[in-house]
């Protein structure tokens, strides 16, 4: 995989004494590793099904982990309105989850799930506000909670699974959940920002791999095989990386706007989902296409970036600039798009799209500089789901692209040449 470089560039913002700019580099990105596609994948297959269900479930996954991390890091800043709008969007999306375990493994694992669940939100709450306070006695008994709950839940998934999840891998993937999420507190609170915000990109990964292997070994195994195939995957794998793009772009907001010290931080991580994003590419279309989609998204990133440290600067003139900016964007990678998928995706349906991604942002922003905290998780929400309808689209256009490239066969074939990089991430 070719590796392609990435900078934003001309990200002013406003902090309390002088303007800030963002020029941050990444190290080279990791290999993006997504699913083969081979020339029997089909443009499209039918949404609702087990797979499309486990989809969501990783996705509900993920966002309990920023909204967790969220809570964690809001409770150590001493930001009580940012807290309390943080936990009120965890409950809902632990009630989207618990509905959705029942949907996906019936309604009698979904009655034990919910109030373990809640447990161990209830004992993150309690570590970050012992770190806040500097109370060691209380981290460690809030610590001792999690392991616990560590225990209960990784023993509650394995016997869920009839034998297809033994005890140790169960607790394994909860307890590491929990010591990404409690580890990105401690460097937070220590002023790490650094690392803090490497183990939160870290959490959210693993969020997604968690809710695979419980959908693998807890749905039925008819139902679980087609989690394995590509198109599937690459939806998946889609959705966390462009999902991951939205919530880093939120951080940011927040970052700029209430000019906190971790911004840069929060640049970097901007950096390497940019960096991953286009790798994605040069796996399906080639080191020319990432060139080009990482070049065009950069500037639709300095844009949001931009637009926020307007808002923290009460700019309406710099505001105004960066909406131009990102309308042109939208045009050029509808444009771009639909060319690399040799006109599946259509122009006109991808600016749409990207507009409707890219407003939601700008709301977002501007319900985040003037403290509305409650709004702003609202459409951090909306966008979060918005991203998973645009990951499907894309992913059967990319995958119907790629697969009418590939001589017959697939397998037989080798993938066309992709074997050896579309592999598990």
């Amino acid at each position: 995989m070719h590796t392609i470089g990435y900078r934003i560039t001309a990200a002013a913002v406003v902090t309390a004494t002088a303007a800030a700019v963002l020029a941050v580099r990444t190290p080279p990105p990791r290999a993006v590793a997504l699913s083969p596609v081979t020339a029997e994948t089909p443009a499209s297959a039918p949404a609702g099904g087990p797979a499309d269900l486990a989809i969501q479930f990783e996705a509900l996954l993920g966002q309990h982990s920023v909204l967790a991390a969220d809570m964690m890091r809001s409770r150590i800043r001493g930001d009580d309105d940012f807290v309390q709008a943080a936990n009120a969007s965890l409950g809902q999306n632990t009630s989207d989850m618990t509905a959705l375990v029942g949907r996906l493994f019936g309604k009698p694992t979904a009655k034990q799930f919910q109030p373990m669940w809640s447990e161990h939100i209830v004992a993150l709450f309690a570590y970050a506000g012992a770190l806040a306070g500097h109370d060691d006695a209380g981290r460690a008994d809030a610590r001792e909670e999690l392991i616990e709950y560590e225990g209960d839940l990784g023993a509650f998934f394995a016997g869920r699974s009839h034998g297809r999840l033994s005890v140790d891998a169960a607790h394994s993937l909860v307890a590491m959940h929990i010591q990404h999420l409690t580890g990105q507190a401690d460097s937070y609170a220590a002023g790490n920002y650094a690392r803090s915000d490497q183990l939160f990109r870290e959490g959210f990964e693993h969020t997604y791999d968690l809710g695979l292997a419980l959908a693998t070994a807890l749905l039925p195994p008819a139902d679980a095989a087609v989690l394995a195939r590509p198109v599937w995957r690459l939806r998946s794998q889609l959705g966390w990386l462009l999902s991951e793009h939205a919530v880093l772009i939120e951080d940011t907001t927040r970052a700029a706007v209430s000019r906190t010290p971790d911004f840069a931080a929060s640049g970097r991580m901007l950096n390497a989902n940019t960096d991953d994003l286009a790798a994605a590419m040069d796996t399906l279309f080639g080191a020319p296409a990432a060139r080009r989609f990482q070049q065009l998204w950069g500037t639709h990133v300095t844009a949001l970036v931009g637009y926020s440290a307007a808002d923290a600067a009460h700019d309406p003139a710099r505001r105004q600039r960066a909406r131009e900016q990102l309308t042109t964007f939208e045009r050029s990678m509808s444009a771009f798009l639909a060319d690399a998928t040799g006109g599946r995706s259509k122009p006109a349906t991808l600016a749409a799209a990207l507009s409707d991604h890219d407003q939601m942002l700008l709301q977002h922003a501007d319900a985040y500089a003037s403290r509305d905290y409650s709004s702003a998780h609202e459409i951090a929400d909306q966008i979060y789901d918005h991203m998973f309808t645009l990951a499907r689209t894309l992913a059967d256009a990319f995958g119907a692209s790629v697969a009418a490239r590939l001589p017959k066969g697939g397998a037989q074939t080798g993938y066309g040449g992709l074997a050896g990089v579309v592999q598990k991430r």
